[in-house]
């Protein structure tokens, strides 16, 4: 039996790194969630203060009984996390992955892939959602009406340039994130494109039927939080008026902004929203369209779009205890 009756429980493991922390927040300000418990193993025992003043107390995973909780936010390091997510199935809770254990690309098992308005019916009640990482999440949404529509030129490449904030690379002590190897500098990561999100993209991109390739170069930001993403897409054929598709495939999305100008880190940060713009490039032999994303990347590309699949899961609003 849960023990909250009015609230649904919903517990955190891995809740000391950034998008813990962030859905910590989010959590113990939502209309109809309650906190059951947030782990940290390294720090249990710890009070930390959250953003809008509320705090917790971090316990050890295996102080905590999973079954009090109806769901289960899995923010745990990739490669530890799918070990827990069973645990917490098995206790009888719902689950959301926010690593990169059980995405599509990343396993063989049929599990729901949390893209929120690709696979909202999906999702919708769902035992099980493997969250998308932040640059999926930035990317996809901005290809996401050219790959339905099947827009893309077969055998094309898809270029990606995109840049995160340092939150990105997760709470970890590293020499080169240190403030002093961060600020006032930018820089590129991940060359040769092997980057761990190129699985799950390239699996994406290949559900919807789509035959190209995807270049994809990440770049550091001087900042904590975001992601603006810069994609080149050949096409088809031309397409005279390129927003109308996103505006036709987002209009009724209460966290999708279709504008002219290029989105800005600025525009999204503390949000869970993606902000999106395309262009058609002159000067190439081909149809060719600029496309521009921006998310924050703890928001929407993490915690936000956890608790938007988690609403769904539980079968409240989506929207609710989201800031957009």
């Amino acid at each position: 039996m849960h023990s909250f009756v009015h609230k649904i429980p919903v517990g955190i493991l891995g809740a000391s790194g950034y998008a813990g922390r962030d859905l910590c927040a989010l959590v113990l300000r939502h209309p109809r969630l309650e906190l059951a418990f947030a782990t940290a193993n390294g720090r249990r025992g710890e009070t930390v203060e959250l953003s809008g003043g509320s705090a917790v107390t971090f316990q050890a995973p295996d102080d905590v009984p999973l079954s009090s909780a109806a769901l289960v936010f899995s923010a745990l390091p990739h490669g530890t996390s799918a070990e827990w997510v069973q645990r917490g199935r098995d206790a009888g809770a719902r689950v959301v992955d926010l690593s990169a254990d059980l995405r599509i690309g990343n396993t063989d098992a049929d599990i729901v892939y949390g893209l929120t308005e690709a696979r909202r019916e999906e999702i919708r009640g769902a035992e099980l959602v493997a969250n998308p990482g932040c640059y999926p999440t930035s990317i996809l949404m901005g290809l996401l009406p050219l790959l339905e529509l099947g827009l893309v030129a077969h055998g094309a490449t898809i270029n990606v340039s995109a840049a995160s904030g340092a939150t990105g690379a997760g709470l970890t002590p590293r020499a080169d994130l240190l403030f002093g190897e961060v600020t006032e500098n930018f820089r590129a990561y991940g060359i040769g494109n092997t980057h761990r999100h190129l699985n799950e993209m390239r699996a994406f991109v290949a559900e919807e039927g789509v035959n190209a390739d995807l270049i994809f170069t990440p770049h550091l930001l001087p900042t904590a939080r975001g992601i603006l993403a810069t994609m080149t897409v050949p096409l088809t054929s031309a397409i005279a008026d390129p927003l109308a598709l996103w505006h036709e495939r987002f209009h009724n999305e209460r966290f999708v902004e279709i504008v002219l100008t290029p989105p800005e880190t600025r525009h999204v940060t503390n949000r869970n929203v993606v902000r999106i713009t395309a262009h058609t490039l002159d000067h190439v032999r081909h149809p060719t369209l600029l496309v521009l994303s921006a998310i924050d990347n703890l928001m929407k590309g993490a915690a936000g779009q956890a608790l938007q699949n988690a609403n769904l899961m539980l079968g409240l609003d989506e929207a609710m205890g989201l800031p957009a």
